[in-house]
């Protein structure tokens, strides 16, 4: 896959992903700061559980005991094991963050170069245009003005009254306008042949390979990234050896412990070598007390135990409702990821058919409109062309609104399905094609996805009056026939209707502005577009 090609619309979409993939680089650059300094207060606070619990000492103050030395060993170990810890934040901060942190600047400075190129390309193509439909409009307005001349020039020869230098000067004016029409034409036709060409370069030279650049630009990140990834590990995997020993050392120093030994230092350290003492001999001191018979019995006294207290703090058990009370409802979502796999996937085709319904009814609306224009362009006497651009505007917002809620569904359907929405593999469901009666293409014009892509029949060429060409008595012969492409409802006035298939009778050929003179089989004759028939001449024709 290439950008280039299969991205070569999607300027602000690559600028958007370069973007993200730059912030999700400091992310990952943040991420790996916060995990050093982690490390570091780890490690700082370890050494100081090791100081805090192995004091200066004495010798006479040292450990005796198989117990406390292995703790000290332990401690010990602990203070290495910290020292480790310090080498891993050490190393995170050198060999990954230090080089995320570089490598991210240099690569926003290769992007805003990348994307600088671009945005001066397109400024470039932008003035191309802009100068191309500036000529355009001249030799639209020169032609005007010519047509005016020519009129005016018409109504003083045929005009007895007019002096002859009236008409020697509309003659002269006349000319000096046909010659400015002239050169405005030749103008335009230089301009946009210029434009094509740069279009050409554009989109087939220019983008790709600035495209391919920002491409290449993305990989190595990715790249990085996945080096960075390794490297983080590498530096843990690198103190595992050292920090085993460490641990090992501790499982020794618990597996030290003796009890025995322990209890003989308790010995040696307090036996004191005297023989325990022997019995008290019994002294009776009741020798010379007279004693009574009944008083010789001791009675014992009652034992008066108290009650138990029969009151006791009963608590009363409260009826408490359940914390959560009733489940609420699930909330009905926008991408319906609340339902099932297969009932959300089901919901976002239906989604997507209906908002295709709608751009179908909305590019509609906006040919006709368009359509609707172009008459009004070209007959003012039947509208005015500028009425319609509200609705118009109103109409393409409306089809940009409807591509991006299309795009947004489609992208959740691909997530839905597990396969990634590309415009390269499956078709986007915002290209709407117009289509003739019988799978032919109108003649209007069809509808791509790209705007600047849409591709209209060349504008209908003004319709004369045609009232007075039909005024003949005797029918014109013909010269040949044509049949009909598409049908034509011949709403202006001099126009014929005429029917899809339908063939009829050419009498009068096109004469360069766009329109050919035809009489059906029933005698009613008129004029209808020359695209819109397919004609056969007719040598040596008798008329109808």
């Amino acid at each position: 896959m290439s950008w280039g090609i299969d991205l070569w619309d999607q300027f602000d979409n690559l600028d958007k992903h370069t973007q993200w993939g730059i912030d999700f680089l400091d992310r990952y650059a943040k991420f790996v700061k916060e995990r050093l300094e982690i490390e570091q207060a780890y490690a700082k606070q370890l050494r100081n559980l090791v100081k805090k619990y192995c004091p200066k000492r004495s010798k006479d103050d040292e450990p005796r005991f198989t117990s406390c030395i292995s703790f000290y060993s332990i401690l010990n170990e602990l203070n290495d094991y910290a020292g480790q810890r310090e080498v891993v934040a050490e190393e995170m901060g050198h060999k990954v963050y230090g080089e995320l942190m570089k490598y991210s600047q240099d690569l926003k400075c290769e992007r805003k170069h990348h994307l600088q190129e671009g945005r001066k390309a397109q400024q470039y193509l932008d003035h191309c245009w802009k100068q191309m439909d500036s000529s355009k409009k001249k030799f639209e307005r020169e032609c005007k003005e010519a047509e005016k001349c020519q009129l005016l020039y018409e109504r003083l020869d045929n005009d007895i009254n007019a002096t002859k230098s009236e008409v020697e000067k509309a003659k002269a004016q006349l000319y000096l306008r046909t010659h400015m029409a002239d050169e405005s034409k030749n103008e335009y036709a230089a301009q946009l042949q210029t434009f094509n060409r740069e279009q050409w370069k554009h989109f087939n030279s220019a983008i790709p390979q600035i495209f391919k650049n920002l491409q290449d630009m993305d990989q190595q990140r990715t790249v990085k990234l996945g080096e960075t990834y390794r490297s983080f590990a590498e530096v843990e995997r690198r103190v595992v050896p050292i920090i085993s020993k460490c641990l090992e050392g501790m499982v020794s120093a618990g597996k030290a412990v003796d009890e025995r030994k322990d209890s003989t230092i308790v010995v040696e350290s307090f036996k004191s070598g005297f023989e325990p003492p022997g019995d008290f001999p019994f002294e009776d001191f009741s020798q010379n007390i007279q004693r009574t018979g009944s008083d010789g019995t001791i009675g014992t006294p009652k034992n008066e135990g108290g009650k138990p207290d029969p009151k006791h703090s009963i608590s009363k058990a409260k009826n408490k409702l359940w914390l959560f009370g009733k489940k609420p409802k699930a909330p009905t979502l926008e991408d319906f990821s609340h339902l099932p796999p297969e009932q959300r996937r089901k919901k976002l085709q239906q989604r997507i058919e209906e908002l295709n319904k709608e751009l179908q009814k909305e590019v509609d609306q906006r040919d006709a409109l368009n359509k609707m224009k172009d008459v009004y362009e070209k007959n003012p006497q039947m509208g005015d062309p500028s009425s319609l651009q509200p609705k118009i505007s109103e109409t393409m917002c409306t089809m940009e609104r409807l591509r991006s809620e299309i795009h947004k569904n489609e992208s959740w359907l691909s997530e839905v399905e597990g396969k990634q929405s590309s415009r390269s593999d499956r078709r986007p469901s915002a290209d709407v094609n117009h289509h003739a009666p019988h799978g032919r293409e109108s003649p209007e014009g069809s509808y791509t996805d790209d705007p600047s892509q849409e591709h209209r029949s060349p504008p209908q060429p003004d319709p004369h009056e045609f009232d007075d060409e039909f005024d003949d008595d005797d029918p014109l012969p013909a010269i040949g026939h044509c049949k009909a492409l598409y049908a034509f409802d011949g709403a202006n006035e001099g126009t014929l209707v005429m029917k899809e298939d339908e063939v009829l009778y050419v009498i009068e050929e096109d004469k360069g502005d766009g329109w050919t003179r035809a009489r059906k089989q029933s005698g009613e004759e008129g004029y209808v577009p020359s695209s819109y028939v397919d004609i056969t001449l007719e040598k040596n024709s008798k008329g109808s």
